[in-house]
């Protein structure tokens, strides 16, 4: 899971504002830094004891670094990354979950508004239900990442929350593996995240998101209901769409009233337009010729998950699939660009004075929006989708 969270914004912030100068400290001798950590987690209240037996042992490891340098940017589109990731062995596997686990799913949407689907729907896409949780020590993860001075902002405080996990006896330090980026658990969370919103669903007396199916699940729902999940609501809708619709009115940030949309013939699969009061955008994820979504409100939780709006509308349209809806029509988009002519595009869009961010070879959003522009610009069908046909046009 994507650490720009809003969680770890939070942190950053709070650490700036509030932490002592020792916090912000990286870098240098290790048993040096881990002192430092060692005194700041007991001005916080935590025994030296538990410090101590938290960061025993505790080294800096080569693969985590080697993982954060080359992270692997996002260039498959929608239907390649959602083919493959809401699968029809991924789709019988949650359905046996959801009623392996009714009684737990039930309970996290009393509680917390959260629908079962959203929450299977993230269980998949981080681990496969709990099958791939990774296998970096945790402990020595987030010293690795904590130490390195590229973002101590960030880390420094999960290493501390992690101490903290090992007070409450939620966490082995020596045993406990997670993702490299020190992520833990069935639905991968951050430290700060588990002892802010942990829930102890089996009754044991303790959070533990990586063995406890049940804790795993509550603490995934009343985390999604911390990002601002609103009960009662969707969160994407697949629909058709009229031939003559105003292109450059889609795309996240655009949102009207999902009545709007229903006006200008834009029409709901399922046929529920009971929602026509809440702003929505339309999406669309491969241009107008490909799968079509309206996202509510809703949607934006999973844009605070993860800021990749693929993983984000795969994860999305997972949850659906979980709670009954068909699979999506394919449609048939026009070819997109290949890595070398999406970065040519990227640069020529620069020169025309867009910000498209980064020159990566990836859609983003800056991208979208540029490509949107220039759509239109030139008389084009404005639906965010780069073709061939744009790049030569520009």
């Amino acid at each position: 899971m994507s650490l720009l969270r809003r969680t770890a914004v939070s942190a950053f912030v709070l650490a700036c504002l509030t932490a002592p100068a020792l916090a912000q400290t990286c870098g240098g001798d290790l048993e040096t830094f881990l002192a430092g950590v060692k005194a700041e987690a007991i001005a916080k209240g935590i025994p030296a004891d538990v410090a101590d037996k938290a960061l025993a042992g505790a080294r800096i490891d080569q693969k985590v670094l080697s993982r954060d340098r080359a992270q692997g940017v996002f260039k498959q589109t929608f239907l390649e990354f959602s083919q493959r990731t809401v699968s029809q062995a991924r789709l019988d596997i949650g359905r046996q979950k959801l009623k392996q686990y009714a009684e737990v799913f039930q309970r996290a949407e009393q509680e917390f508004g959260v629908p079962s689907g959203v929450i299977a729907a993230f269980w998949a896409m981080e681990t496969d239900f709990g099958a791939v949780q990774g296998d970096f020590n945790t402990r020595n993860a987030l010293v690795t990442l904590a130490h390195d001075c590229r973002r101590p902002e960030l880390f420094r405080p999960q290493l501390l929350a992690l101490i903290e996990m090992v007070q409450h006896g939620d966490l082995d330090p020596a045993a406990n593996t997670g993702a490299w980026a020190g992520e833990i658990g069935q639905v991968q969370m951050l430290p700060e995240d588990i002892i802010a919103y942990g829930v102890d669903g089996d009754g044991d007396g303790h959070v533990n998101v990586k063995s406890s199916s049940p804790d795993a699940i509550l603490t995934a729902a009343k985390f999604i209901q911390s990002l601002g999940f609103r009960r009662g609501e969707p969160w994407i809708q697949e629909v058709t769409l009229p031939a003559d619709l105003a292109w450059e009115k889609t795309g996240l940030g655009n949102e009207v009233p999902a009545s709007d949309w229903f006006a200008m013939g834009v029409t709901p699969r399922d046929g529920n337009t009971s929602f026509g009061q809440l702003l929505a955008a339309l999406v669309l994820p491969q241009g107008r010729s490909g799968p079509a979504f309206l996202t509510y409100p809703n949607f934006n939780i999973y844009l605070e998950w993860n800021q990749s709006f693929i993983y984000t509308t795969s994860a999305a349209y997972f949850a659906t699939r979980l709670m009954g809806a068909p699979v999506y029509q394919k449609g048939n988009p026009q070819t997109g660009l290949d890595d070398a002519a999406m970065r040519a595009l990227q640069e020529k869009l620069q020169s025309l004075g867009h910000d498209v961010g980064k020159i990566d070879g990836i859609l983003g959003s800056g991208t979208r929006r540029a490509v949107q522009k220039e759509q239109a610009r030139l008389g084009l069908p404005a639906d965010g989708w780069p073709t061939p046909d744009l790049l030569q046009a520009l």
